[in-house]
């Protein structure tokens, strides 16, 4: 089983692709990111569909990058025989989703094997294949794929084969075009002409970087993976590629990430405001506010990629999972959670944009004065947590430090920026402080020295690490220089932070362990930072972008006893940690 780190990713800004460093496309999803996978051999094996291109002679080295700053990837391949190299890309959307790759000769004569194997609905149903309209076409139900090349090409055991030699300085072209089954295919792609307007594409949006400073190269490289997981034509961004990745090998921490999360809002808001790449922000902003109108009462914590509601989650039986890891989940049931954190999140987004100068409409702001009105009657209310606990609601200290959050950046909207509130804005102030108030005593644990996890609790948790990061405390407080030495003693392990313990007093309801999270080690960068202990955080910071694979990409978690990543990839809120955590090192104490 080819491990994560060996993956990289492609991407049109609505759907993605995970490439092996073998030349296997093991993942990807038709027409978006959230749709059936008709490559799912990453959950399976190769029976459940991929497409790979295969040496006859055994490869004695391999070489891959992204060509500049782009999501075009180059895959060389050394033989006896000779070099060749894999040029792998999605054009931006045009009317249909393409994946193309151009076999290309460096050096020799090299013979290859292309095995394609189509199986639609997550690596289920076998497609009828047929030559019509220039191509080989497969349908099977609503969907339907043709692939255009003029390498001839024949079926084995339900597999489309071609062996065919590619001499130096030859490239040979194949397209996949995925199509609405009862349509006629799409007009052919040209794949030189789309590489070069995808260069172009991606060449003129990383130019818009105004990131500077010694980490800029791995900064630039997350914001490119971060518009990769941006669904276009709503300015959503997806929290990873994949569904399914085990956060323990072998184990059932496995959930589907394919969706948008409200608390992605405050951290990719300030990574993208703070690269210059406003419109993106704006964007986003928007999807975030069509996603949560309504009623406040019926406000999820996350929605599909075009501000879908029902997410139900599911079981896919006949896969057999990453590694044995089962069960394979779709949906996420997640989303019906009551969770309090995100209310703070959404109007920190919200303040956020304002202070970059994006401006709110008077709607935008009654939808906001809505949610803290809604809030007021709801805070008080135990939740399941930041972390998606499946246990039962507790009063969990992050939630209630976010519900601060909310409060407070209501009243900087009136106080800085005008925002009309005469009926509330005494109201909230007094709730920030009472609030405030509560966490200071019920989550703050004498004994230990530090605020835990749930109120009353001994148990510690790497969220509280965001308390001087959303500015509930100064850094320079005790109680805040006592959590971070607390959470350094408990939930640090190789050098790396958990999440919280797993166990026996375990709250999440689930059994097993999981990696160390690597937006936790990101936000402990912070606070080791801001609390003047900068050498280390540092050291911390230059540990974890030692953990990006060879293409400049992460997973959610990380396993440091056997030295690979474990859960979903490539994961958003990795990519902005790191863009963040630069930004916050870069700043004089």
């Amino acid at each position: 089983m080819t491990k994560i780190e060996d993956y990289a990713f492609l991407s049109d800004t609505q759907t993605g692709a995970l490439v092996s460093r073998e030349g296997s496309v093991d993942w990807l999803c038709f027409p978006r990111f959230d749709s059936g996978a008709c490559f799912a051999a990453l959950l399976g094996d190769a029976g459940n569909g991929r497409w790979k291109f295969t040496p006859r002679a055994a490869v004695t080295a391999t070489r891959r990058r992204y060509r500049g700053d782009t999501l075009i990837l180059e895959t060389e391949m050394e033989t006896a025989e000779g070099t060749v190299r894999l040029i792998d890309f999605m054009p931006p959307r045009g009317k249909a989703p393409d994946i193309v790759r151009i076999v290309e000769g460096v050096a020799g004569t090299v013979r290859i094997r292309m095995d394609l194997t189509i199986r639609f609905d997550y690596g289920q149903v076998v497609p009828w294949v047929r030559r019509h309209h220039g191509g080989l076409e497969a349908v099977a139900g609503p969907d339907a794929l043709i692939l255009r090349t003029d390498v001839e090409t024949h079926g084995e055991n339900l597999t489309t084969v071609a062996e065919f030699d590619v001499t130096a300085g030859a490239r040979l072209p194949f397209v996949l075009t995925w199509f609405e089954s009862h349509a006629p295919p799409p007009a052919a792609v040209n794949a030189e002409h789309a590489l070069t307007q995808t260069e172009e594409y991606w060449a003129v949006w990383a130019n818009r970087c105004c990131a500077e400073g010694e980490w800029r190269e791995p900064v630039k490289r997350s914001l490119i993976a971060l518009k990769g997981l941006t669904y276009a034509p709503t300015g959503g961004i997806v929290a990873a590629l994949t569904t399914s990745l085990p956060e323990e090998i072998g184990g059932v921490r496995n959930w589907d990430y394919r969706y948008c999360w409200l608390r992605d809002a405050t951290f990719t808001l300030i990574g993208l405001m703070n690269a210059g790449y406003l419109e993106e922000a704006r964007a986003w902003r928007e999807w975030l506010l069509r996603a949560v109108a309504g009623s406040p009462a019926q406000m999820q914590i996350m929605y599909g990629v075009r501000g879908e509601r029902r997410l139900s989650e599911f079981e896919l039986p006949w896969l057999s999972g990453y590694e044995d890891s089962q069960p394979v989940r779709v949906g996420n049931a997640a989303s019906t959670q009551f969770q309090l954190d995100v209310y703070g999140e959404v109007l920190d987004s919200m303040y956020r944009a304002a202070q970059a100068g994006i401006k709110s409409s008077e709607a935008d702001w009654r939808l906001q004065v809505a949610l803290l009105d809604f809030l007021e009657t709801k805070w008080e209310l135990p939740d399941y947590g930041i972390w998606e606990m499946r246990g039962e609601p507790q009063h969990f200290t992050h939630s209630k430090m976010m519900a601060w959050v909310a409060f407070d950046r209501g009243v900087k909207l009136v106080e800085e920026y005008g925002c009309a509130a005469e009926r509330h804005y005494e109201r909230w102030k007094q709730l920030r402080d009472r609030i405030h108030q509560q966490v200071c005593e019920l989550g703050y644990n004498e004994k230990k020295q530090a605020f835990t996890q749930i109120y009353g609790s001994d148990e510690m948790d790497a969220s509280i690490l965001m308390m001087p990061l959303v500015g509930f405390l100064p850094a320079d407080d005790e109680r805040v220089r006592n959590t971070v030495a607390a959470v350094e003693r408990e939930l640090v392990r190789d050098g790396f932070v958990l999440r919280y313990r797993t166990g026996e007093k375990n709250v999440d309801g689930l059994p097993g362990h999981e990696g160390v999270f690597l937006l936790c080690s990101f936000w402990l960068a912070d606070c080791l930072h801001l609390i003047g202990r900068t050498e280390e955080a540092r050291k911390l910071f230059e540990r974890l972008l030692a953990l990006q694979n060879d293409v400049g990409l992460l997973a959610e978690e990380y396993d440091p006893q056997a030295q690979r990543m474990l859960g979903n990839f490539p994961q958003a809120f990795s990519h902005v940690a790191l863009v963040n955590t630069a930004r916050i090192l870069s700043e004089k104490m």
